[in-house]
């Protein structure tokens, strides 16, 4: 009994805290049109493609998702974790009856719901503009969901490093600079693409291409059930992010202003 009424407790406490931090994100208007804008204006590089060509869409799909990735989830959260820790914000929570955890999630909660909203619009847009409509859906919401957990761990990383507010559009560039280099291996050179798989970015865009697309790596059809198979790799990278992450963020989260 005491258990249910701990995990009751406890979820009223995250929906309250991840209600007044979407609001707070609502009213900075330059990190909403950060959220929103970015991931949907590449969207509408759909407009600019042949639906009937082979893997159309496959590349602006990719992008759009990790945009969603790079800016509400990993961007976001960084900067309303260092901007709350040097506020001290953070530090006062953990007087409370708030667990740590509880803290992270209903700070990380928002942006994930951004990121997951951009991600079923997308859904919608794509057939609707004549492209492929996701062959596989829980297989893909599943993949947006490990990759959501594990750029939620690297900003919660990114922050133990990062001196204040201003200085994570320098800290954060790593992160968002590998994952771009990942989703664009196919432009770089083709000796490096072994290596770049292992990255973020890589793994979206092979996560979408199986679950989204429904097709191999040589261009055929893949069956509903081949779908997940051909993903698993991708999950798979994503999930060994989120380990990596969450161990680093174990031994350095950031809860008090740095020295």
């Amino acid at each position: 009994m005491s258990t249910a009424l701990d995990l009751a407790a406890g979820t009223r406490r995250v929906r309250g805290l991840a209600a007044t931090n979407t609001r707070l994100l609502l009213r900075n208007r330059l990190a909403t049109f950060y959220a929103f804008a970015v991931p949907l204006l590449a969207l509408t590089l759909l407009f600019s493609q042949d639906p009937a060509q082979p893997g159309a869409g496959l590349a602006t799909v990719a992008t759009v998702l990790s945009m969603a990735l790079l800016f509400p989830v990993y961007y976001n959260l960084l900067s309303v974790v260092v901007t709350r820790r040097d506020e001290l914000v953070l530090k006062r929570l953990r007087t409370g009856e708030v667990r740590d955890g509880e803290i992270l999630l209903s700070l990380a909660l928002p942006g994930v719901g951004v990121a997951l909203l951009i991600c079923l619009v997308t859904m919608v847009a794509t057939p609707l503009l004549g492209f492929s409509a996701p062959a596989n859906v829980p297989v893909m919401l599943l993949g947006m969901l490990v990759a959501c957990t594990a750029f939620v761990a690297l900003a919660l990383w990114t922050a133990a490093w990062t001196r204040n507010a201003e200085a994570a559009q320098l800290t954060s560039a790593p992160v968002i600079l590998l994952t771009m280099a990942g989703l664009f291996r196919v432009v770089l050179p083709e000796d490096a693409h072994d290596w770049l798989v292992v990255l973020p970015g890589a793994a979206v865009e092979e996560v979408v291409q199986a679950a989204w697309f429904g097709v191999a790596d040589d261009g055929s059809q893949l069956a509903l059930l081949e779908t997940a198979t051909a993903a698993g790799p991708g999950l798979a990278v994503l999930v060994a992010w989120t380990v990596l992450g969450l161990s680093l963020v174990a031994r350095s989260m950031p809860w008090e202003p740095r020295p």
